[in-house]
């Protein structure tokens, strides 16, 4: 069974209006009854998401979302929720209806036509899929070919599996221009260098198994042939003293920033794994202005804390109970806390002083570029819980100069 994590998949997601075919289109292209079809208008009411693999991309999420033109109270939160999806999705199918569509009128209508400037909006790369060619009058089908020679277009047919195999060669293309630049930590290191990995055993991670990020961590190093030992934070220092070769870097859960801190001679590069996501998804920059704004709270304010999981709470949560009491001690305000996890983020921020985010390692790069355009958009500063804590303890500067556009930063 493939275990690649969601955050590392391509996000593919069908946008359209009721009866467009949307559904039969990714039953098409996966080659699944992944979705409920129907005659019937609005059969999929909320996004349904699905990791699979989809040759020739490989690992994905494919994404079948609500009618962009649905009507009445729920029907508008169901169109909230679809263009909700659209901000973790890599590349975006827009299906329509060719058999509907008027040769003379042109051939988008007025709610393709708002999905279009909302992907130009969001920078997100799509194809238009014109779906139900199989019954599309033949003049309708001359300006489609017209149309498919100046854009990035296509016609097919869900039904007959028209195109469906060139619609994922073109699903393909637009992918892997959007992939990543920015390793990990594969960047900062050379081929035999050693890095020391510091890993409390986390009691909200399923037993037996290592969390997200140290796991993806623990790859890369790999991938860049450097060496991975991994150490409890009571065995760093020993460790150190006995290793014989200095590591070229040590990362620890941010949690125990202080005790490693102190356990890591000073010449020797320390960071976290939240801020490496944070780097990773373009946050580090923004997360490291944001956190200057702590010094800035007054009582009453509020802060807003965001997880990406919905992980079990434990008793001494680092979300929930950790970061507002470091917060709390070192402001000495009497500040409120407001939290979210999952896929859920407010779209107005007005009511919040300061945002923190986790390391973002269950959602995909784009939704985190998202959260962090609304935060920038409605100026409201945004920090990442490493950054933070790194700032609390006073070595963010350290903790952030092993990247080398950060080494001459005040903090």
């Amino acid at each position: 069974m493939n275990k690649t994590p969601s955050s590392s998949r391509v996000h593919i997601g069908f946008f359209g209006r009721r009866n467009a075919g949307k559904s039969s289109l990714v039953n098409a292209v996966t080659g699944q009854e992944l979705a409920i079809v129907s005659e019937m208008k609005g059969t999929t009411t909320d996004p349904v998401y699905k990791a699979m693999e989809l040759l020739p991309l490989g690992p994905v999420v494919i994404i079948d979302t609500p009618g962009i033109d649905d009507e009445g109270a729920l029907g508008e939160l169901r169109v909230l929720k679809a263009k909700q999806a659209l901000n973790k999705t890599d590349v975006a199918v827009l299906v329509a209806d060719a058999s509907a569509v008027d040769a003379r009128a042109g051939t988008e209508e007025k709610a393709e036509r708002e999905l279009i400037k909302l992907f130009q909006e969001k920078q997100t790369p799509f194809i238009i899929a014109y779906n139900k060619s199989d019954i599309a009058d033949r003049s309708v089908l001359d300006v489609l070919e017209k149309v498919k020679a100046e854009s990035h277009s296509i016609c097919v047919s869900a039904k007959n599996k028209t195109n469906i195999d060139a619609l994922k060669e073109k699903i393909a293309t637009l992918a892997k221009m959007e992939e990543p630049k920015t390793r990990l930590v594969g960047d900062l290191i050379s081929p035999s260098d050693f890095v020391a990995l510091v890993v409390p055993i986390d009691k909200a991670a399923p037993k037996g198994r290592l969390i997200l990020p140290q796991q993806q961590t623990i790859r890369d190093i790999l991938e860049a042939d450097g060496t991975a030992i991994v150490v409890r934070e009571y065995e760093l220092r020993e460790t150190l003293t006995h290793l014989g070769k200095k590591p070229r870097l040590v990362i620890t859960d941010s949690q125990v920033f202080d005790k490693v801190s102190a356990d890591t001679p000073p010449d020797i590069p320390l960071t976290s794994f939240s801020i490496l996501f944070a780097r990773y998804n373009g946050l580090l920059a923004v997360a490291v202005d944001g956190v200057q704004t702590l010094g800035a709270l007054k009582d009453n304010d509020v802060v807003l804390i965001c997880e990406g999981c919905t992980h079990h709470r434990q008793c001494d949560d680092i979300g929930t109970v950790k970061l507002p009491r470091w917060i709390r001690n070192h402001t000495g305000k009497r500040l409120e806390f407001t939290f979210t996890s999952g896929g859920d983020f407010p779209l107005d921020l007005s009511p919040y002083k300061l945002i923190v985010h986790c390391g973002g390692c269950m959602l995909n790069n784009r939704e985190m570029r998202y959260r962090q355009k609304c935060a920038v958009d409605q100026k409201k500063p945004i920090t990442n819980y490493g950054v933070l804590i790194a700032y609390i303890q006073g070595i963010l500067k350290r903790c952030v100069a092993v990247f080398p556009a950060f080494r001459d930063i005040a903090c």
